[in-house]
């Protein structure tokens, strides 16, 4: 055997060995904390626009060494290094396959910057590995993923903090608080809104692989088809395989605060999702263009996501999301009066999220968190059953969507955001007469079983074929 296949050989082994049985780290013990004197060791899995972010923050961290960077593309492994070095960090050790990293028992820390479809098997390895993990929104490709993220981390005794980063902003938490203590009066209603325009990406056309790109490994979980679009990169949010679209992508942000504000928990009693990829055509899947009603009851959430050049929501009020109340409203971190004037704006101290984390794999308190993986899962599912709803749907008319709406609560609401919608696409130049939606089923749900009610076809969708050997842990293996 030459030197070359001797070597290949060796990794592959390496490989195959840390996906069958991972070693704890040095900090695996949950009762254990870190000395406040000893800096945490920590890898950056995904090295894109978010792996970039994370490394800015933890350059800043005087109790934290980024010992690896790992990345399928080495080019992109490559970029974070110089980057830390730029911040007068060390130079990191650079690899394409995170088991390798997870290999390594000095690593205490991950932070999972990778593609969605990725995100689960990354962190739950990571926690199986005996390490703690911060995991970028969306924590999760799909709903039971999610879930098995939450079991690894209460299972192994992991600290696992979600990436939605506003929950550690004070002025947040302080307009939430003004909320849940009643002083809005009675809030049945929040608003999630995400407006950004976003062009055609194009084909659909043969994609050129990046030279250092193991697309094998990039694949992972996903199918490993041939890519028919013209960029490899970020383009794959609009790409159900490892993707959620736009709501993934952004709401999930939006909908965090809607859900924290409203405080309802689980996934909801029912949901309904419309909308398609309107204005162009490309190589795309996703909506640019999305409308997802989430009922809990007594209360709702509207999601609107517009990917067209829009009008923003509020003419004056800046925000991408609003609570309504009895005594006034709340958009951003500002209070208003019924009519829409400003009353005061919220104060309070803000947070680094990341430093947030790292004090509570010291501490090994998960209520330190501010935003625990159990947070961050039900957040994400709400884009989730959205998609679900839309990927059940059918191909509407604009006259007959009213009648299709016809079964969700808050009809006032509900049909004030489509006429919104139907006036929105005419503004961005669609011609009307030829707009056809995809109008989602209205699905039941069992919040606590975190499945829907008779509607087996839905529940299939709640979680996916996985390529061997990168499979997503069932509840009985976590």
């Amino acid at each position: 055997m030459n030197t070359l296949n001797r070597r290949r050989f060796f990794e592959d082994s390496i490989m195959a060995a840390a996906a069958v049985s991972l070693p704890v780290a040095r900090v695996a013990s949950a009762d254990a904390s870190v000395s406040a004197n000893e800096k945490l060791t920590a890898a950056i899995i995904g090295c894109g626009i978010r792996g970039k972010a994370h490394a800015q923050e933890l350059a800043k961290l005087t109790d934290c060494e980024i010992a690896y960077v790992c990345d399928p593309d080495l080019d992109r492994a490559d970029e974070v290094g110089a980057l830390l070095v730029k911040m007068n960090r060390p130079m990191p050790k650079k690899v394409q396959d995170l088991r390798l990293v997870y290999d390594d028992k000095s690593v205490d820390v991950i932070f999972v910057a990778t593609p969605n479809h990725w995100h689960a098997l990354a962190t739950i390895w990571a926690m199986q590995a005996g390490k703690d993990v911060y995991c970028e929104k969306p924590v999760s490709h799909n709903v039971s993923e999610g879930r098995r993220m939450v079991q690894a981390a209460r299972k192994y005794g992991r600290i696992c903090q979600a990436g939605t980063q506003n929950r550690s902003r004070g002025a947040l938490a302080e307009a939430v608080k003004y909320m849940q203590d009643g002083k809005l009066g009675d809030v049945k209603l929040a608003r999630s809104i995400v407006y950004g325009g976003r062009d055609s990406i194009g084909g659909p056309s043969p994609c050129a692989m990046p030279p250092r790109c193991d697309y094998n490994l990039w694949a992972g979980p996903a199918p490993r088809t041939e890519l028919m679009r013209p960029k490899f990169h970020y383009d794959w949010h609009w790409f159900w395989d490892t993707g959620n679209g736009e709501i993934g992508n952004n709401n999930i942000h939006s909908l965090d605060i809607c859900r924290w504000g409203l405080g309802v928990t689980g996934l909801g009693h029912s949901v309904i999702s419309y909308g398609g990829r309107l204005g162009y055509v490309d190589a795309a899947e996703t909506p640019n263009t999305q409308v997802a009603v989430f009922d809990f009851g007594s209360k709702t959430i509207v999601s609107e996501t517009r990917g067209l050049k829009t009008v923003p929501f509020h003419p004056t009020i800046k925000s991408s999301w609003f609570f309504y109340g009895t005594e006034g409203i709340i958009a951003e971190t500002d209070l208003y009066d019924l009519e829409g004037k400003r009353v005061r704006a919220f104060e309070g101290k803000s947070g680094n999220h990341f430093t947030n984390f790292l004090q509570a794999v010291r501490s090994r308190k998960q209520t330190d968190l501010a935003a625990d993986i159990l947070e961050g899962h039900q957040s994400t599912a709400l884009c989730h059953i959205a998609n679900i709803s839309f990927h059940l749907g059918s191909v509407t008319s604009l006259s007959d969507v009213p009648s299709r709406l016809s079964q969700v609560k808050n009809q006032g609401e509900v049909l004030e955001t489509f006429a919104r919608t139907k006036q929105h696409l005419a503004d961005a130049g669609v011609i009307i007469d030829d707009v056809k939606l995809t109008v989602g089923e209205h699905l039941r749900i069992d919040g606590e079983k975190e499945q829907f009610l008779d509607n087996p076809n839905a529940d299939r969708l709640l979680t996916c074929v996985y390529r061997n050997p990168f499979t997503v842990p069932k509840e009985s293996e976590i």
